[in-house]
């Protein structure tokens, strides 16, 4: 808990200034406080890595490798608004990021009946969230509906836990609502990105920093 607090202080706050920064439209605020923030929250599941017993360290490290394609994913998306080719980049690499969250805990926590209790769900959001944006995503149809599907597994994993007995009540818990929040974030944006501009549209990355905080403190507890 001594490394985990000041991490969380950390990621509140550079992401707090981060905001700030996207409401703003300031590039050096955002150049400033993204990679901070990214470092912040990576910091978090390292933390937690170090205050884990046996099976969550073993947790923690199956989820890293997620945790840091979605780190440079962020990064990417730094450039988005001037470069298609840094959004495709950030795409890829958060696309990565999923499948690496959603591998590990098919191997650590395996298949069950029950996984279709919020796979149907999934399936129909995802499907309705595509179709809403298919008018507008031009050659990006096939990408976004690929990253779709993936995130759907993402979460459907992350929510299969529930019922799950690798993770305890707590993590588990921790972690679907995580998953939750980052498929919430990722909707905010692919709205802004392709269907709505407006404003505030960057409060996906106050989703997206909880969840992946929440996903990092899922390895914590005893």
């Amino acid at each position: 808990m001594v490394l985990i607090i000041p991490a969380l202080a950390a990621l509140a706050l550079s992401v707090s200034f981060l905001l700030r920064a996207e409401f703003a439209a300031d590039r050096r605020g955002i150049c400033t406080w993204k990679p901070i923030a990214s470092a912040a929250m990576t910091a978090l599941l390292l933390a937690a890595f170090l205050r884990a017993d046996g099976s969550g360290s073993g947790y923690a490290l199956a989820m890293l490798p997620g945790m840091l394609l979605c780190a440079g994913g962020d990064m990417a998306l730094m450039f988005m608004n001037e470069s298609k080719k840094a959004f495709r980049i950030g795409l890829a690499l958060f696309l990565l990021g999923h499948l690496g969250y959603a591998a590990a805990l098919a191997v650590l926590d395996g298949f069950r009946a029950s996984d279709w209790t919020s796979a149907i769900p999934l399936a129909a959001a995802g499907a309705g969230i595509f179709l809403y944006l298919r008018p507008r995503l031009g050659d990006m149809k096939g990408p976004v509906l690929l990253y779709v599907l993936v995130i759907c597994v993402m979460a459907n994993r992350a929510l299969s836990t529930l019922s799950g007995d690798y993770l305890e009540r707590g993590r588990a818990l921790l972690l679907a609502l995580g998953a939750i929040l980052f498929f919430v974030s990722d909707v905010i944006l692919a709205l802004h990105r392709f269907r709505h501009q407006w404003r505030y549209g960057r409060i996906n990355l106050a989703f997206y920093y909880a969840g992946q905080a929440l996903i990092a403190l899922s390895a914590s507890l005893p």
